[in-house]
């Protein structure tokens, strides 16, 4: 079929029995689905997801970091794949929809256009990417961050989980240590559909969120130290409480954020004061901050305020202090073209959909350094995700494969 069909729209019933097949494996009592990365189950994941693939006429190629990549050919062979990609791996109490909504979808758009008889000029690729959740080796994003440049195949093979093994170890474990190299390819674009994993859209009634960037985060250690001393016998004014200290900050950095909003948080997720005792004074406290706002100079009006805050709250009270950045990661743009693709998709289905920054990171964070990127969001009840609760309407999946179809096609015609 050469020409674009009327009927252009994906079978909705067998994505969500495909994706509910899939959340079997892993399954948890409360609904979700624990299926860490490099595990056997994960194994059991991948191996479905090899069958499904397989069975829709794709060739399936697995790369040194365990990415696998199913390949549906297009008219013309020799152009590069129009990549639709997210990841299978899940928290410990996770939910169904988390990546795996992005892959399956992937595999709906390829299953339709089989039914359809259609044929694409350019090649049609669905990726899983390995270990994008980062919960049993950190960090999150480590197989796209090797595709994209940021991290070494050797670093990220010896990262290890709480039990002393290895990634690369367990990656051949599994029997997913591909020998294609993970390194960037020649691919027109790579398009991730995703669950939006916050509020905005299902608070708006809009189905389709078009993601035109991800927001920079920066990870800071801040370590305060005051003078311990005991709590009932040390006059108000000459105390040095470092917990104090740490309190004023962190009161600061939520008035930062607001300063900066909508777009700007920061949360502080970790505190240690010591000595932990109910009649000391803490006298040594340290506690996490973790920023996030879409523009480079934001972040860096807002670094400069936490360092002003943490002088303004220990400097009169003489306690030594340390803010120390242990983590960046840039504000992300997405290709114009793709986005345009996304939102033009999304109009000529008749969804409702609004332009969208991503506050947590994805794997297209990293393909856009190498390779055109976009993402396409779809609501999840709450705003709830890593969470066994986490949920989507089956409408909405449908909506945003249908979506994640014609952007497909958009970008698989031949210029």
């Amino acid at each position: 079929m050469s020409e674009k069909p009327t009927n252009l729209k994906i079978n909705g019933q067998r994505l969500w029995d495909s994706l509910m097949e899939m959340a079997e494996i892993g399954g948890t009592p409360k609904g979700g689905c624990n299926r860490q990365t490099l595990t056997d189950l994960d194994r059991e994941g991948r191996d479905l997801f090899t069958r499904w693939a397989e069975a829709a006429g794709c060739t399936v190629t697995v790369d040194e970091m365990g990415n696998m990549m199913a390949r549906r050919p297009g008219r013309r062979d020799d152009l590069p794949p129009v990549v639709m990609g997210s990841h299978l791996d899940t928290q410990p109490t996770g939910g169904k929809f988390d990546g795996v909504a992005g892959v399956l979808c992937g595999l709906e758009v390829v299953r339709t256009l089989n039914d359809l008889g259609y044929e694409t000029d350019h090649p049609l690729m669905v990726v899983n990417w390995t270990n994008e959740e980062g919960t049993r080796f950190a960090p999150a994003m480590m197989s796209s961050g090797v595709f994209g440049g940021a991290f070494t195949k050797e670093w990220a093979y010896a990262r290890t989980d709480r039990e002393g093994k290895t990634f690369g170890e367990e990656l051949e474990r599994i029997g997913y240590k591909g020998e294609l190299p993970c390194a960037p390819q020649d691919w027109k674009c790579h398009l991730e559909l995703h669950i939006e994993q916050g509020p905005v859209l299902e608070a708006e009634d809009k189905p389709i969120g078009v993601v035109v960037g991800g927001q920079g985060i920066r990870w800071y250690d801040v370590r305060i130290t005051g003078k311990e001393s005991h709590a009932g016998s040390t006059p108000m004014p000459r105390r040095k409480d470092a917990l104090v200290a740490a309190s004023k900050i962190i009161a600061r950095l939520d008035a930062i954020a607001r300063e900066h909003g909508p777009s700007a948080v920061i949360t502080v997720g970790v505190i240690d004061a010591q000595p932990a005792s109910r009649n000391i004074i803490p006298g040594q406290v340290s506690f996490s901050v973790d920023m996030r706002h879409p523009e480079e100079a934001v972040i860096e009006e807002m670094d400069s305020k936490l360092r002003a805050a943490a002088e303004e709250a220990c400097g009169p009270h003489d306690m030594p202090f340390e803010v120390e950045q242990i983590w960046y990661f840039p504000p992300v743009q997405f290709d114009r073209k793709c986005i345009e693709a996304v939102r033009g998709a999304a109009e000529s289905c008749g969804y409702a959909h609004r332009d969208m920054i991503s506050g947590p990171g994805h794997d297209s964070c990293y393909t856009a350094r190498v390779v055109p990127t976009s993402m396409i969001f779809i609501p999840c009840k709450d705003g709830l995700s890593h969470n066994e609760e986490e949920w989507t309407e089956p409408e909405h999946v449908e909506a945003g494969c249908n979506v994640l179809l014609r952007a497909a096609l958009t970008m698989a015609q031949a210029a």
